[in-house]
């Protein structure tokens, strides 16, 4: 009795660890503090544009000559005012709808159209992949920026424009990673056993390649889409995106260049809002990148 008893107490405790590989991925997900931070503030800030604008008593139109750069916080403005006198807060929130929007539909876009690309190039191989991914470096030869301002110059600027402009030009590298990733999986042994099951070509993309992609699927749409703001902020700043009286971030930084030395919260603020956002989502996306890779193990 008492040698069992002795022999319990000197047997070490061993962790209780989860089990599934969605929560193994969310205990090394929360572990990264970068990426948690990125969460709370793309969290806070979809949460302030959607919400924000109905909480301010201005309208981002209105226009009142007698408050023409007030700075911060004069005039119950928090953020001052701009030019035309409007206030800045309400018109950094709308602006960040757009931005925002243009930023996960660029994504969702762009995404849909690299994951088909590279699914097919992978799982046919041979020619077919041959000429689709000889397609994706010749539009990868092509500097994007150049490509995006080419393309925006000769179409009438607005969301759902900008958000295909920008999409046409980001699918690229997403059609790179799915395409590696599905032809390391394409002979494992569930592949082979689906396709002597008599499963057809789509329905192994489907339902067998396609799922057991879906991680670096995500990490690469999370990236997207700071890149999709970053894009959409750059075309609106050269005068080529959306266009005022409606705002974005990049376009208010346009407007505020030639006030830097007497105003510059007008460029200060458009500025850090494209900074978060951009940083928060590259943060995120380091954190996905290591939650669904198995070989890191962080808990």
């Amino acid at each position: 009795m008492s040698t069992a008893l002795i022999g319990a107490q000197a047997a070490p405790r061993t962790e209780a660890r989860p089990t599934t590989p969605r929560r193994r991925a969310w205990l090394r997900f929360k572990r990264h503090r970068l990426a948690m931070f990125g969460l709370a503030a793309i969290t806070v800030l979809v949460l302030a544009v959607i919400i924000g604008p109905s909480l301010i008593p201005f309208d981002q139109l209105h226009i009142e000559m007698r408050a023409r750069f007030q700075p911060p916080p004069i005039g119950g403005h928090w953020f001052g005012t701009d030019q035309l006198g409007r206030d800045l807060l309400v018109r950094l929130l709308m602006a960040g709808r757009i931005s925002l929007t243009i930023g996960f539909m660029a994504m969702l876009v762009s995404t849909v159209i690299g994951t088909t690309v590279g699914v097919a190039a992978g799982y046919y191989g041979g020619w077919v992949a041959s000429v689709l991914m000889r397609f994706v470096d010749a539009v990868l030869c092509f500097p994007s920026v150049f490509l995006l301002l080419a393309l925006a110059a000769f179409i009438k600027p607005n969301i759902a424009t900008i958000t295909l402009i920008i999409a046409a030009t980001s699918w690229m590298e997403v059609a790179r990673v799915v395409q590696s990733q599905v032809r390391a999986l394409r002979h494992r042994d569930f592949i082979l056993a689906a396709e002597m099951m008599g499963a057809s070509g789509p329905n192994v993309m489907l339902r067998e390649l396609l799922p057991n992609a879906i991680g670096p699927i995500i990490v690469a749409a999370t990236l997207t889409v700071a890149r999709a703001i970053l894009m959409e902020a750059y075309v609106s700043f050269l005068g080529y995106g959306i266009q005022p009286p409606m705002a974005s971030w990049g376009n208010m930084l346009n407007n505020a260049q030639q006030y830097l030395g007497s105003a510059p919260w007008l460029a200060i603020f458009p500025g850090l809002m494209i900074t978060l956002a951009v940083t928060s989502f590259n943060f995120i996306g380091d954190g996905l990148r290591d939650a669904v890779d198995a070989r890191i193990d962080l808990i």
